[in-house]
């Protein structure tokens, strides 16, 4: 309830950002003619015929939701546990949209864009840091990698290059092979090396973790999507011989045999697949993209020419498979869909190539704020840090202590203790290596320290930020001083319910009705099963509806004509049903069963009235608070603002 009442509401609670003409006052309280435009702007994107009308009606709203708020605050309301809570969850949540460049975040995105239009096929050729007998050997690592750029140099087959010195064992079959790639699929070093390399050419050595990597580029092609898709695998057993690889490749023939002579795809899946996830839903494996598998199994999907082809038996290193494409997903090659855009932003959020939109951080907080770097001896830092963290001994003489000041962030002061305690998280490399340098930990942690300033002081930093957190703050306590005033008391108070039930009994009325059973379902597929199953047989719609629990909901009361789904202009009839409507805004559906038939309109009882008579108490008890409220909070608008703001183009 509270998101819907944010995204009616949102924009009436923005506060000032900077001086300007009064608007209007309440009590003590004014509200400046900006901050109101800023506020009607956000909620009114469409063109008006009649722009004082609509900034008139707006501002009457503006005004009740203001005396509200306020009242809120009177009461302390924002000093509740639950309130402080809640907002620091949602700081907690919005915050991270603010802690990126945008200019760099805008560059990273389009730069997806342009990769996921198109597929690499790669060979690789990798150069491991260790030596045969598990030791990382730098020296060794280089001179191989010397001695395979020289073959390459001099124009020696790449294929044969992979064959001879790759430590990645799957070289010796593959040459090096590794099918196509895309967007995403391998670490960022690695795919600016591979996009950056033109068909034909392999790339300059990139450096990891585990060693050097060189990338050529086979061959490119339009971008191919997703596939959705099923699968049989029968997979090799551990040591399996060559008579027991012909065993399983015969059973594959035969069951291929059986899909084409029309047996179940999904039953055979079910009985017969070693991939035990996807033979429990009937084969089904969630959506292919490029670069998931091994290049064989990909090759032999996105050989399949169309939806519902099944393809023949084919073999991989891990068994023999039969694959039956369901749908192809193409690419989104609209560079203006702001749903794909969204989806990027949202998938390179998680990749490591994200690490450096944050780096404007540090100049913002170091140009707002200050940085100051307080007198201390390195040597005397790094020989505490020894003592502390690793139990050796402390040179005399050294003048650190927990408290020394290392260095401030404006009017913060980080000393030793809080360098000791990052130190302990933070020393050791991510590869299990060892400890970094003191060095590295120390710029690391300036660093980590400047952007965990930004975002514990964003309201200084971002005015869109503040906004956003006002508007929640404001949210919040709207929603709770309503459900004191208005919503629990015209819930809980039945005997106002009842006089207001009796004072205005015609108001309360059955229009044409009738007694049916809505059927509301997740999708067309179940509301389609569902319907058929209910028209063979109506008396038995609690079976029908029974047969897909997760997907149907059925709902057996008394309804309007106009509240049963796909009634139209029809006249209902007892045993009629309805076919089924698609919900265009989320692709659900719904249908209707008429038992019973009420042509001409009748007296609701209390119960039957109960959500109206709710709803019109809560007007009743809402109007009779904001009269008080005016009383409180006296408004007094200045209507020279109000013409300029009506006049303003």
């Amino acid at each position: 309830m509270k998101k819907q009442l944010f995204l009616l509401l949102g924009g009436l609670f923005l506060a000032a950002t900077a001086p300007a003409q009064t608007l209007f006052t309440y009590g003590k309280q004014a509200v400046d003619a900006k901050e109101f435009l800023r506020a009607y702007e956000k909620n009114n994107t469409q063109p008006v015929k009649d722009r004082a009308k609509s900034i008139n009606e707006y501002l009457d709203l503006y005004i009740r939701s203001r005396l509200k708020i306020q009242e809120a605050y009177e009461r302390k309301l924002d000093t509740l546990p639950a309130m402080k809570v809640e907002l620091e969850n949602l700081r907690t949540q919005i915050s991270q949209n603010y802690m990126t460049d945008p200019d760099i975040s805008t560059a990273l995105v389009k730069e997806a864009f342009t990769r996921s239009q198109k597929d690499i096929q790669v060979a690789h050729i990798f150069i491991s840091m260790r030596n045969a007998a598990g030791f990382i050997d730098t020296v060794a690592a280089g001179k191989k990698l010397d001695t395979v750029l020289q073959a390459l140099n001099k124009g020696d087959d790449f294929a044969k290059t992979a064959r001879q010195y790759s430590d990645d064992t799957s070289a010796h079959s593959n040459n090096g092979n590794l099918g196509y790639i895309t967007l995403l699929t391998l670490p960022y070093a690695f795919e600016n090396a591979i996009y950056s390399t033109a068909p034909g050419k392999y790339s300059a050595p990139v450096h990891s973790l585990s060693g050097y990597h060189i990338f050529k580029n086979l061959g490119e092609r339009k971008a191919v999507g997703k596939i959705k898709a099923q699968q049989i695998l029968l997979a090799f057993p551990p040591g399996a011989d060559e008579n027991i690889r012909k065993q399983i490749a015969n059973r594959a023939d035969s069951l291929y045999k059986r899909i084409m002579a029309g047996d179940n795809f999904n039953r055979l899946a079910a009985d017969f697949s070693n991939d035990y996830v996807s033979a429990a839903s009937g084969g089904m494996m969630p959506e292919i993209g490029v670069g998931q598998f091994d290049p064989a199994f990909e090759k032999a999907l996105w050989a399949l020419p169309k939806d519902n082809a099944v393809g023949k038996p084919f073999a991989t290193a891990y068994g023999w498979h039969i694959i039956k494409r369901m749908s192809l997903k193409p690419v989104i090659t609209d560079p203006n869909n702001k749903t794909y855009q969204d989806e990027l932003k949202q998938r390179i959020q998680n990749d490591s190539r994200w690490i450096n939109s944050k780096d404007f951080l540090v100049k913002r907080v170091t140009d707002k704020k200050g940085f100051k770097k307080f007198p201390y001896e390195d040597a005397a830092l790094w020989n505490m840090s020894d003592s502390v963290l690793d139990g050796k001994p402390m040179t005399s003489g050294w003048a650190i202590t927990a408290f020394t000041p290392l260095f401030a962030i404006g009017d913060s002061i980080y000393n030793a203790n809080h360098w000791v305690n990052y130190a302990n998280m933070y020393r050791y490399k991510q590869d299990g290596s060892g400890v970094k340098p003191w060095e590295q930990v120390r710029e690391e942690w300036i660093r980590f320290s400047l952007q965990e300033y930004y975002k514990a002081h964003l309201e200084e930093f971002s005015d869109e930020f503040r906004q956003q957190m006002n508007e929640f703050r404001d949210g919040n306590l709207f929603f709770e001083i309503m459900q004191q005033e208005v919503w629990n008391k015209s819930q809980g108070d039945s005997a106002a319910l009842k006089v207001l039930y009796d004072k205005n009994k015609q108001k309360y009325l059955w229009q044409q009705s009738v007694d049916a059973v809505l059927f509301f379902c997740a999708d067309m597929n179940s509301a389609t099963t569902t319907y058929d199953k209910v028209l063979a047989n109506p008396a038995d719609w609690r079976k029908a509806a029974a047969l897909l629990p997760e997907k149907v909901i059925a709902d057996s009361a008394r309804f309007e004509w106009n509240q049963v789904p796909n009634l139209k202009k029809l006249t209902p009839k007892a045993g009629m049903v309805t076919s089924p409507l698609l919900n265009q805004s989320d692709n659900t559906a719904s249908f209707g069963y008429v038992v019973q038939v009420y042509h001409q309109p009748t007296q609701r009882s209390f119960e039957e009235a109960r959500g109206m008579l709710i709803n019109d108490y809560q007007q009743v008890l809402e109007k009779q608070w904001e009269e008080a409220l005016r009383k409180k909070y006296p408004v007094l608008v200045d209507e020279k603002v109000l013409t300029a703001i009506v006049n303003k183009k």
